[in-house]
């Protein structure tokens, strides 16, 4: 019993500590959208079912001795792909389809120790039951999910913190490599398992007994229904906090923490579920996360948004696992049972990462997802004819909460476009009045906003006003035929700056934002220097080019709500000074509503041995110009009168320790007092 619960453990730990180590190593590659954790997802269910369906086959087709040679010969071949590091070829190189690639190299990456550590739990469960015949395997998969569990939690407080990616890699493939030696001794001692299946139900062995007999197709897709729901309901809230949120792997790792606390609870202490009370429970859940949808905006406290939409999501995944717990089937049937879960799991990953950016202009899978899951509510208790009364009440006010939060998203949206890089608006205000403006949106941050007037609409304002920053800095390096490097492309504000003979040379990951630029806005178009768009991640681009000698090199990729951190470390702030002249300045857009930038800052300039000096600028609500924070990097210290005036100092954390391209800890700079406004 226990070499099985052991092998149970540690192949799941090192399961679920692999999704995030391996996601954060590529998160650079593809701009840090919080989108790679939900294609990571995507290809995590995925190899998962075919880890369930390898472990079903190899049970009910092959001997035991031929099961247990087949998968000890596969164990060992995988310690041929150790240690894990994903391999520099696959990096982008333009703006190829970035989930195709993603899928692809994680599937040369971590496939194959992936796809052996997930048939663990289903294939040593099963011969368990087949050595053990009289005991019941289901609490095995309890402690699977468990030290899912744990292995989740332990990356963002114990490993990310401390342990740079390097490290990781190393500690990991050691740590399989070990498992690997374990559970082909598991698998050694099981070669005496039986073929018998007869069904055994400690004292009820008759194999007449009812849950003995096959489960029905009916029952089969119940299982399926019920797994997706869960997993949709996981990636969508997923979706929404780190679209709203950032993208840090605490966020990543808090529903599927949830998600698997659920499975523990209900698998382990089947009692916990019960319909009487979740009824009231569902009620509540899915009616806040409906009022929330609604009527919490970007300012609302991140804490109550976090909080609450994570306790709607537990709830739904424990209605949705006991519900699954109640129509389990006798271990006979265990591996067709683990089959239709991981079933439904690869499918809500599909819905979310695949159908949803290719149907939805918007972020809509969370309000389909709640109405799908109060449906399902209603259908469980349809036979309690008081309930019908409140349940048709609930299915209907969720119905008609989802579909306004889809309108107030669409209403003021002049354009609204979707791909794997997040959903872009354009939204109108004041629209026919003289200060008619058009803004640029992004989840729920403003990447740029332009006056509609022909009078005003060469004017820079927002974060790019004359006061700014960034502002300042142009004006001083003001000379004939300028050369700027802007990373981060936006409604094209910074294009407003420039003058004939210059050149303005403007990095952008995500095409729709192009088109969107030119398009909706005007500043490309009314840009009377050269704009030049270069599509793909700036960093890589920046690596692949000569010295392109930049007066300015502009990096506004920080103010949203998923920043890529690999455009922030030494060898990123190294790179830009290589294509900087001698006098140039680097500009780091730092505004950012919910990481404090400045510490990072700070500690990158004493290490590399350069000047940073802070600009901040107010609000003016009347010019449309936004509060700002900048930094001016250089080698030299700056000479500006008007830059030394508004020159402030950085925050500066002693303790901190400097990010790499091998390390960063975006936890530690959240801002902890925004969670509570």
């Amino acid at each position: 019993m226990f070499i099985y619960a052991g092998t149970i453990f540690i192949g799941a730990f090192l399961l679920f500590q692999i999704q995030p180590m391996i996601a954060k190593m590529i998160l650079p590659w593809f701009g840090g959208s919080a989108a790679v954790w939900i294609t990571c997802m995507l290809f995590f269910q995925t190899w998962l079912l075919a880890g369930y369906m390898y472990a079903h086959l190899v049970v009910r087709y092959l001997k035991p001795r031929i099961q247990i040679i087949t998968h000890a010969g596969l164990l060992c071949a995988s310690l041929l792909l150790l240690p894990i590091v994903p391999a520099a070829s696959w990096k982008p190189s333009g703006s190829e389809a970035p989930i195709l690639r993603i899928l692809g190299l994680l599937t040369v990456s971590v496939g194959l120790p992936y796809f052996l550590l997930s048939t663990t739990s289903p294939l040593l469960q099963a011969w368990y039951s087949r050595r053990y015949k009289t005991a019941l395997p289901y609490r095995l998969f309890a402690l699977s999910n468990l030290a899912s569990l744990l292995g989740l939690l332990a990356y963002p407080f114990l490993v990310e913190p401390n342990i740079t990616i390097r490290q990781q890699s190393i500690v990991w493939s050691s740590a399989y490599a070990l498992f690997v030696i374990i559970a082909v001794a598991t698998a050694w001692l099981s070669r005496h398992i039986t073929v018998d299946t007869a069904c055994t139900i400690s004292d009820q062995t008759a194999p007449d007994h009812p849950e003995c007999h096959s489960p029905s197709f009916a029952d089969k897709m119940l299982w399926l229904v019920f797994a997706a729901c869960a997993s949709t309901m996981l990636l969508a809230v997923t979706n929404h906090l780190t679209q709203n949120v950032t993208s840090i792997p605490f966020l990543w790792i808090l529903p599927l923490s949830l998600y698997l606390l659920s499975f523990i609870l209900c698998f382990d202490y089947e009692n916990l579920y019960s319909r009487n009370w979740y009824l009231w429970i569902m009620t509540i859940a899915l009616g806040g996360m409906s009022y929330g949808l609604v009527n919490w905006n970007a300012r609302a406290s991140l804490m109550m948004v976090i909080i609450s939409f994570s306790a709607g999501l537990f709830a739904c995944c424990m209605f949705c696992h006991g519900e699954l717990v109640k129509r389990k089937p006798h271990p006979r049937f265990l591996t067709s049972f683990y089959i239709m879960l991981s079933a439904g799991g690869a499918l809500g990953g599909l819905i979310v990462g695949l159908a949803a950016p290719t149907l939805f202009s918007g972020y809509y899978e969370l309000p389909a997802s709640l109405a799908v899951c109060a449906a399902l509510l209603f259908i469980v208790h349809i036979r309690r004819r008081w309930y019908n009364l409140v349940g048709s009440a609930l299915v209907v006010g969720v119905m008609l909460s989802c579909v306004y939060y889809i309108y107030s998203y669409q209403q003021t949206a002049r354009a609204m476009v979707r791909n794997f890089y997040g959903m872009l608006r354009v939204n109108e205000y004041d629209k026919g009045e003289e200060i008619e403006t058009r803004r640029l949106v992004h989840g729920a941050i403003t990447h740029g906003v332009q006056f509609v007037d022909p009078e005003w609409r060469r004017d820079p304002i927002a974060y790019y006003a004359p006061v700014s920053g960034v502002g300042m800095a142009i004006k001083h390096l003001r000379k004939p035929s300028m050369r700027v490097g802007v990373i981060g492309l936006g409604a094209g504000s910074l294009a407003a700056y420039a003058e004939t003979g210059d050149l303005f040379r403007i990095y952008e990951i995500n095409p729709l934002v192009e088109k969107l630029a030119r398009e909706e806005f005007t500043y490309l178009s009314d840009c009377l220097g050269t704009a030049e768009i270069i599509l793909g991640d700036a960093r890589l681009s920046l690596e692949q080019e000569k010295n392109q000698q930049y007066d300015l090199l502009v990096v506004d990729a920080f103010s949203g709500d998923s920043i890529p951190a690999h455009l922030l470390t030494t060898q990123a702030i190294e790179l830009y000074f290589r294509h900087l002249k001698l006098d140039g300045i680097l500009a780091l857009h730092i505004s950012n509503a919910h990481l404090d930038l400045e510490p990072v800052v700070d500690k990158l300039s004493s290490t590399i041995g350069k000047h940073a000096t802070l600009v901040s600028s107010a609000e003016d609500e009347v010019e449309e110009i936004y509060s700002s924070d900048w930094v001016l990097m250089t080698s030299q210290p700056l000479t500006s009168p008007e830059i030394l005036k508004a020159a402030g100092k950085l925050r500066s954390n002693p303790g901190m320790r400097v990010w790499t391209d091998d390390y960063n800890n975006l936890f530690q700079i959240l801002k902890k007092k925004r969670f509570w406004e």
